[in-house]
């Protein structure tokens, strides 16, 4: 939402608090600088003349930061609330689609029901007809009314006792006549009065021996009642927002709070690129719309559209938990180093914070020690430290800040994700219980096992033309009371071979045999089924009972569900656009059930955090983490059923949708850094006897030089690999500039590689401190910088001899923070020893002004512009 949130930020800026506080600290420090750099200029210009290019540096590069920054921080907050409600209409309109979708089959397939054609046709008036529809209602959930009527509009049978039809005169009962297909129809219609829109699925009922038209037969879709399910069912907790269904003239025709947005209100939409901030009844909102992705080549009511709407004063409150607190250091510390890839503008920023930072370092190194009675001076140095300190303390907040806007959008985008996936779930497996049961119904396939095989070809016909409308399905399969399988669709597997005439287990036929009615079903635990061709499915079964309603079970009817397609197909459509995600359908115990990621196939272990196994029902979490070597984003959701499937029927298989947003591979050195940004030292008082130190780390380790031996720091990215033959620990060479021209060039030798004895890893963090002792300089190559610190000399104190290279270095130990930290003092000039010879006969190996450079020793000056 860059360029968006470009276009806005004056408008939202008074909105997000955080921003606008940090933009205050921001500006205040940027004219502490210009002050600090108009006082040096007017107070002791020839005394400052040396830190003068530094505080402009300082200011320019603090100037370009703050904007920066502060647009950063804009962006990101604005993306974060527009991901957050994308998401959300995402959900409401693809969770429409997909039901919608079964309502098509449910009344292509009904209407072909050859009991209610011959009950419209007049033929077989004795039937108990309306029992019948009752029962399909008993088990189809959805729907709030059925009706059967004639070709004249008049109703012969509805299911809805409470609202009455005698008959109707809809056009749509003309339209429906006309078609060989359903007909879709949202309106307010005589077919449901009082109410002011309905959704209604019609389609023609033919003769069963003419073929002729004889009437219609209506689904009427409890559309009020699913929409508030949909809405209320991932509500946001705050309710900052509001969800609403739109239609083709972007007019309500469901809202999640009608008090708030009323259904038949026409509102603004965002779409194709529109502004994100739009009027509505007298306030600002920022607005997500999203349009339908379509199901299985079925579109949607035409122009249909999910919407979420957030007011601007609401949309930037400050969320109570920080995701960035909740962080393991080394992981978010990890996390940070690939935010070139998660967040360009953060990454830039951090990196120019670093460069703030070794400037202000180097003007804390200059102001150490006398200042030579030049009063005036002393007192810009001090400013300049005092200014110092305070622009990292805001750094760092500021850094905090954006980096957890950042993470917190992309943990709460997960969340939403993996809720969608268990809620897609849930409501297709809810449609494939109903399914079983209500087709275990059809007098063809009781009729076929109460006479035998003779109508075997009625039956695998009725079951073709089934799975023909109902395409989640592999095969479907009648089996009789021994579990013989007597009729299927599709029943020529992979192989070649058939399943007509093999067997269904004796574990499934058994509780089959044993269920006690018609709205009782059986689900066969998840595993490879031959029913499927050796593929992981679960197969829903239910009772086939005798024609005479004795209640007796003749067999049964087993709906193969094709679960490695439409698994597939969810968690694919789900992290489509979604870079660097990967998503997962697993049980309690970590099976994978489903997965979009080549590595982790279906049937494989996934080790699970403990408490995200054990996530309650309905529940869902997001967190940063490690997962396969790399940082990774990682929500998780636990099913919750849907209706009364899994919710009151008896049957439980719960299951866990989890989405992995991958930001880069471990990084070894993060526990280190993460260490390096938790050590804080605290100064000593001034006093005649305490030492100023410049502070910096080896790996996770405190060091310090004083302060009179430390030229600058420069940074690490600038080395220039020039060879020097076996020259040991040196990694290149370093240019120094002034007034933006090289002065000379010094070696840059490896601190931590002589200390420890392996080399290091150069990291956008690593910096070079450049030393001077008896007119020689080199750089020393460290991973970070600290500050300078005022230690009493009591503090201080002689280090052991010890015979190896860092035990000859390291020849003062301070006792800092009251004892709780101890920072190693490094001797300049046995370093400067053990470094000359290889550095001398090095000399020669670089070009003539280089060399020149290592051999200079005229007074430079001590801080590059």
């Amino acid at each position: 939402m860059p360029s968006n949130a470009l276009a806005h930020t004056d408008t939202l800026m008074p909105f997000m608090r955080n921003v606008a506080r940090c933009e205050g600290a921001l500006r205040e420090l940027n004219l502490m600088w210009r002050l600090i750099e108009a006082s040096a200029k007017m107070n002791c210009p020839q005394e400052a003349h040396s830190i003068l290019p530094m505080v402009a540096a300082t200011r320019e590069g603090f100037q370009r930061l703050e904007g920066d920054l502060v647009t950063s921080l804009v962006q990101e907050s604005m993306g974060k609330v527009m991901a957050e409600i994308g998401t959300h209409a995402r959900h409401v309109i693809d969770i429409v689609v997909r039901n919608l979708y079964e309502r098509t089959a449910d009344v292509g397939f009904l209407a072909t029901d050859q009991e209610l054609c011959r009950f419209v046709a007049g033929t077989d008036n004795a039937r108990p007809v309306l029992a019948r529809l009752r029962e399909y209602r008993s088990k189809y959930t959805v729907y709030d009314d059925i009706l059967l009527l004639d070709l004249q509009g008049n109703v012969l049978a509805q299911t809805d006792e409470n609202s009455p039809v005698e008959g109707s005169r809809d056009p749509l009962l003309a339209q429906t006549l006309q078609s060989q297909g359903y007909v879709e129809t949202f309106r307010a219609t005589d077919l449901r009065p009082g109410k002011p829109h309905a959704l209604i699925y019609s389609h023609r009922m033919l003769h069963p021996r003419t073929g002729e038209p004889v009437g219609v037969l209506c689904l009427s879709f409890a559309f009020q009642e699913e929409m508030q399910g949909i809405f209320h069912s991932r509500q946001n907790e705050d309710q900052r927002n509001i969800a609403l269904l739109l239609d083709a003239d972007n007019r309500v025709i469901a809202s999640a709070d009608p008090l708030w947005v009323a259904v038949g209100a026409r509102v603004p939409v965002n779409q194709h690129g529109a502004s994100p901030l739009l009027l509505h009844g007298g306030r600002t909102y920022l607005t997500q719309t999203v349009v339908a992705q379509g199901y299985q080549d079925y579109p949607g009511p035409p122009g249909w559209r999910g919407q979420v709407m957030v007011p601007i004063e609401l949309a930037f409150l400050a969320q109570a938990n920080r995701a960035i607190d909740q962080l393991e250091p080394a992981i978010a510390q990890g996390l940070l180093a690939h935010a070139h890839r998660f967040c360009p503008p953060l990454y830039d920023i951090v990196r120019a914070a670093d460069t703030i930072r070794r400037v202000v370092w180097n003007g804390q190194v200059m102001s150490a020690g006398p200042s030579g009675g030049a009063q005036k001076l002393k007192a810009v140095l001090e400013q300049i430290g005092e200014t110092g300190a305070r622009t990292n303390e805001v750094f760092d907040q500021s850094i905090r800040d954006l980096y957890d806007t950042v993470l917190s959008s992309s943990m709460r985008d997960s969340e939403f994700l993996t809720q969608l996936l268990v809620d897609l779930l849930d409501r297709n497996l809810y449609e494939r219980a109903n399914d079983c049961r209500w087709w275990a119904q059809a007098s063809v396939l009781r009729t076929l096992l109460a006479d035998g095989v003779q109508g075997a070809a009625a039956a695998c016909q009725m079951l073709e033309h089934i799975n023909s409308l109902y395409t989640v399905y592999t095969r479907l399969v009648v089996y009789d009371r021994q579990g013989c399988i007597v009729a299927a669709s599709r029943p020529t597997c992979q192989d070649g071979s058939s399943v007509l005439g093999t067997w269904v287990e004796p574990a499934t036929l058994a509780a089959v045999l044993a269920l006690p009615s018609t709205q009782s079903y059986h689900v066969t635990p998840w595993g490879p089924s031959p029913l499927d061709d050796g593929k992981s499915t679960c197969v829903y079964h239910a009772a086939i009972r005798a024609p005479d309603n004795d209640g007796s079970v003749l067999g049964g009817i087993g709906v193969v569900f094709n679960a490695s397609g439409e698994f597939a197909a969810m968690l694919h459509g789900a992290v489509a656009g979604k870079l660097n995600t990967v998503a997962v359908f697993v049980d309690r115990h970590g099976e994978i059930l489903a997965s979009t990621d080549p590595a982790r196939p279906v049937g494989q272990h996934l080790e699970l955090p403990p408490d995200m196994q054990a996530l309650p029902a309905g529940a869902s979490l997001a967190r940063a983490m490690v997962h396969d070597a790399h940082y990774c984003i990682v929500g998780c959701s636990a099913s919750n059923g849907y209706r009364e499937f899994k919710v009151s029927d008896g049957y439980r298989h719960d299951v866990l949708a989890l989405s992995f947003e991958s930001f880069g591979a471990v990084q070894s050195s993060a526990m280190d850094a993460a260490h390096r940004q938790r050590t804080v030292l605290v100064s000593d008082p001034p006093a005649p006897d305490s030492q100023e130190m410049a502070t910096f780390f080896v790996d996770t380790g405190l060091f310090a030089l004083d302060t009179q031996g430390v030229l600058e720091a420069l940074p690490a990215s600038a080395i220039a690999t020039v060879s020097a033959g076996r020259l040991p620990y040196c990694v290149g060479a370093l240019a120094r500039k002034a007034q933006g021209n090289i002065t000379g060039y010094v070696w840059v030798f490896d601190l931590g590689h002589l200390l420890r004895g392996t080399p290091s890893q150069i990291t956008p963090h690593s910096q070079v401190i450049v030393l001077e002792h008896d007119g020689r300089r080199i750089g020393l190559l460290v991973n970070e910088l600290h500050g300078v610190t005022t230690f009493a000399s009591h503090r201080i104190m002689q280090a052991p001899a010890l015979g190896h290279y860092s035990g000859q270095l390291v020849h003062r130990l301070i006792k800092a923070n009251q004892g709780q930290v101890l920072v190693q003092c490094l001797d300049v000039e046995k370093l400067m020893s053990i470094l000359r010879r290889p550095a001398e006969a090095a000399a020669r190996a670089l070009p003539d002004d280089a060399a020149a450079g290592v051999a200079d020793t005229t007074p430079a000056h001590r801080l590059a512009a």
